[in-house]
């Protein structure tokens, strides 16, 4: 297991399932990622790259901050649709496209995917985009974690999220939701053996 973030259910479709993450959540990280985020070194960057093409890291906590995100998860689809926004504030921030497998269910307990590093970020209005961590993602082909097939995919992936945004469509249709964490709603928790929960999506 890479990463677990436990998240709170807002819909679920059984097309598209949105999830719900605000500040005080604590999910487990590997801890070159968790230093990297922390202190922003491009060297640890590639430290956390390494540790995911070797298979070998250390899990820790890690508490979020900052911003609050509905998450939106297409069934059968190579990305998510991520809202941030300032978690004090409600201020929109960004878009958020996530390329990544498409997910699993994992019967009563949540979803597996893989997270394949490219992303789309959008201005909250729609009217702009930019790519991120392209440099990221081509360390992983060359590492050999995203293979011909996986590239293939994210390729046709990212035409497939384009025209979304373009046609306004999808998680797009309906503009910036409105919304913020009801204060009512307990933090979600990890289970207690979530370190030693198998992965059901294969990498």
């Amino acid at each position: 297991m890479w990463t677990a973030m436990p998240q709170r259910v807002v819909a679920d479709t059984g097309h598209v399932l949105t999830l719900a993450y605000w500040p005080g959540i604590e999910s487990l990280a590997p801890t070159s990622w968790i230093t990297s985020t922390r202190t922003g070194g491009l060297g640890l960057r590639e430290e956390v790259l390494a540790d995911l093409a070797s298979g070998a890291w250390v899990l820790d906590r890690y508490r979020w901050t900052g911003t609050a995100l509905l998450s939106h998860f297409l069934a059968g689809e190579w990305f998510s649709v991520h809202c941030f926004q300032d978690a004090a504030t409600g201020e929109p921030l960004r878009w958020y496209v996530n390329f990544e497998r498409p997910y699993v269910r994992r019967p009563g307990t949540g979803i597996d995917t893989l997270d394949l590093c490219l992303d789309l970020v959008i201005t909250p209005d729609l009217s702009g985009h930019h790519w991120k961590d392209r440099a990221e993602y081509a360390q992983l082909r060359r590492l050999g974690v995203i293979d011909d097939y996986l590239h293939r995919q994210v390729e046709q992936a990212q035409g497939r999220a384009i025209t979304m945004l373009d046609n306004e469509s999808g998680p797009f249709a309906a503009g910036w939701p409105t919304w913020t964490p009801d204060p009512a709603w307990p933090l979600p928790e990890l289970p207690a053996d979530a370190e030693h929960v198998p992965d059901q999506a294969p990498r």
